[in-house]
C-alpha cells in the first residue's frame, strides 16, 4: 500500500503541474515531508491524504491505493460543464 500511496501522491502532484514546494505550501507542510512521502520515507496524516483528495479531487481510496480506478469529482462544475466532461469520456471510451 505504501509504494502505490508514493506513486500516486508523485503521479496527481505531477499531473497538476505542482512542484513538491507548491503541495506542501498547499497541504501547510515542508518540501522535504512531500519528498519523504514520494521516496517511501514517510506516511501522510490521514488529514493531510484528505486535503489531498480535495485539491486532485480524486477520492481518499484511490490516493492510499485502496481504489484502482481513479474517479474525477465534477460536481463543483456547471450541469453543462459536467455535460460536456461526460460526452469527452463517452467519446473517448467508445474508441
Amino acid at each position: 500500500m505504501i509504494l502505490k500511496l508514493a506513486e500516486r501522491i508523485q503521479y496527481l502532484r505531477e499531473r497538476y503541474g505542482l512542484s513538491q514546494s507548491d503541495l506542501g505550501k498547499k497541504l501547510d507542510v515542508t518540501r522535504s515531508s512531500v519528498n519523504a512521502w514520494e521516496n517511501y520515507g514517510a506516511v501522510p496524516s490521514v488529514e493531510k491524504v484528505v486535503k489531498m483528495a480535495e485539491i486532485f479531487h480524486v477520492t481518499s481510496d484511490y490516493i492510499i491505493g485502496l481504489d484502482e480506478s481513479l474517479h474525477v469529482d465534477i460536481s463543483n462544475l456547471t450541469p453543462e460543464e459536467q455535460e460536456a466532461v461526460l460526452k469527452i469520456v463517452k467519446c473517448i471510451s467508445e474508441k
